[in-house]
């Protein structure tokens, strides 16, 4: 135990006997409403915990905000955490991916992988690729067709990351297909 776990115990301590005391004093032969009382702030504080802890999921985030506009344009909202995010079709499976300009590839999760049919295991991991986390190892695989709103392309590489990774990147080699513009809290993508 650290050294300041007693101190904390004791005001922890204090501060249930001081409140226990006013409880007893204010309810006095009333028992019976003291316990419901503390029964509906116990589920107050249970129900704004749980709303805190959902929070994420509440809000919707967990879906990329993407939008094809009549004009043949892709149009990604940021995020709440500052990046833009985008679902491809790629094989016939929807991945999410982030938008990364700064990544020189299109770089599949391994998660992602086996949901597409690739068994991480039994790829050859050849290649390497240095990362902000240090040098990894890759694996080229062959998307048959890549679709992204009104765009689909075919037989394009990406590449799978030995490393853990919480996300794929959507990496140049796929976004140079687009002319891309950032207006505010917007990443339009136009062919």
């Amino acid at each position: 135990m650290d050294s300041e776990i007693w101190p904390r115990v004791m005001y922890l301590s204090l501060l249930l006997a001081a409140l226990g005391g006013w409880i007893l004093v204010e309810y006095r032969g009333r028992i019976g409403i003291a316990l419901r009382t503390v029964a509906a702030w116990g589920l107050i504080f249970i129900g704004i915990a749980a709303g805190y802890g959902l929070w994420k999921d509440i809000r919707g985030d967990s879906r990329p905000r993407q939008m094809a506009s009549e004009s043949g344009e892709m149009v990604l909202r940021r995020a709440a955490d500052g990046h833009f995010y985008a679902a491809l079709d790629l094989n016939g499976t929807e991945v999410f991916f982030m938008v990364d300009t700064g990544a020189t590839n299109m770089v599949i999760s391994q998660r992602d992988a086996e949901r597409l049919g690739f068994r991480p295991d039994d790829l050859r991991y050849f290649g390497e690729a240095s990362t902000a986390n240090g040098v990894v190892r890759t694996a080229r695989i062959t998307l048959n067709e890549i679709s992204f709103g009104p765009f689909t392309d075919r037989a394009m590489d990406a590449w799978v990351n030995e490393g853990e990774m919480d996300g794929s990147l959507l990496g140049m080699d796929y976004l140079r297909r687009f002319s891309i513009r950032i207006e505010g809290d917007r990443m339009i993508l136009t062919r």
